[in-house]
């Protein structure tokens, strides 16, 4: 065995000591933080300063109403 499979063989056993929980609390814990950043912009930010009426709405809604979904549905895997 080359020294990559015995490098591949140490992580792999080290990612098997992970708990499952662990790992579906990260799984979440990622689009919740971005959710908040989102959240967070201001709106200068995350709208066109060309923009007028419905076109140049701001973005950060969507992107939540996206992230949130994108919640739900990993929560039930």
């Amino acid at each position: 065995m080359t020294p990559l499979h015995h490098i591949g063989n140490l992580v792999r056993e080290l990612l098997l000591q992970v708990p499952l929980p662990v790992v579906r609390a990260l799984f979440l814990a990622v689009p919740i933080v971005l959710l908040i950043w989102v959240l967070r912009l201001p709106r200068e930010v995350t709208t066109s300063p060309e923009s007028s009426g419905r076109a140049g709405q701001n973005l950060k809604y969507g992107a939540a109403l996206a992230l949130l979904i994108q919640i739900a549905i990993y929560s039930f895997m």
